[in-house]
């Protein structure tokens, strides 16, 4: 009950931030709590969360512990529910924040057996990177969307834009498809920001394995060329 008086006091100041309706703020805030997946995480392929996360840790931000959390989800029957239902379960009944809850629930998802590392829940694989650059979330999201300045640290690879929201997101296929990267943007502060890149549609866990290691090169160069004026190569 607690949880739940908790969560509607956040609806409620989104609400007054907004000038949104109830039922818009709650879906927004579930929205961004409950993607699938979450792009602030940097899950390795291969490597599942709970090598990620200690059990300490866990605890520490969200009350509970790996085991305590599995034993929570199987008693409510979490290994049949979908991902979006687990995720919105954790931030609603349990105030999980977003990328907490989303932690929890490929944790779980992967201890069940729903997903391996590095794979999506449908049974895609992606791969994922991220990078803290001491430069404005803004100039951040110019070194993807400006083709130019994108050529510098990211040469000989065609990307075709789908869609570009700035300072916020990126969305492009990759060269001729089928796979695509899907980029998302975080302020941290005045002059540093956070981007998170996740490729998805990979064909294995091979190929998911080459990219991760792809995206940590590719992201270095893109912090050298901001930070320094050059990428490295």
């Amino acid at each position: 009950m607690t949880s739940q008086r908790s969560f509607k006091s956040r609806v409620r100041a989104r609400m007054a931030r907004t000038g949104e309706s109830y039922t818009t703020a709650r879906r927004q805030l579930l929205a961004r709590a409950t993607a699938d997946p979450a792009p602030a995480p940097d899950v390795a392929a291969g490597r599942g969360q709970q090598d990620r996360i200690s059990a300490a840790l866990l605890r520490e931000r969200t009350g509970h512990d790996w085991d305590e959390w599995f034993a929570r989800l199987d008693t409510w029957g979490g290994a049949a529910r979908t991902h979006t239902e687990i995720a919105r379960w954790l931030v609603t009944e349990h105030e999980v924040p977003g990328w907490w809850a989303q932690t929890v629930t490929v944790g779980y998802e992967q201890a069940r057996g729903l997903r391996a590392p590095g794979q999506r829940r449908g049974g895609g694989f992606e791969a994922t990177g991220s990078r803290t650059v001491a430069v404005p979330v803004a100039a951040l999201f110019e070194a993807f969307a400006d083709e130019t300045l994108r050529r510098r640290w990211l040469p000989d690879v065609a990307v075709r834009v789908r869609t570009a929201t700035a300072p916020k997101s990126f969305r492009a296929d990759w060269a001729g498809g089928p796979s695509r990267i899907a980029v998302g943007f975080t302020a941290v502060s005045e002059k540093k920001a956070r981007v998170a890149v996740q490729h998805e549609k990979l064909t294995d866990a091979a190929e998911a394995d080459r990219l991760k290691a792809y995206w940590r090169d590719r992201l270095a160069a893109l912090k050298q060329l901001l930070e320094h004026g050059e990428p490295t190569r």
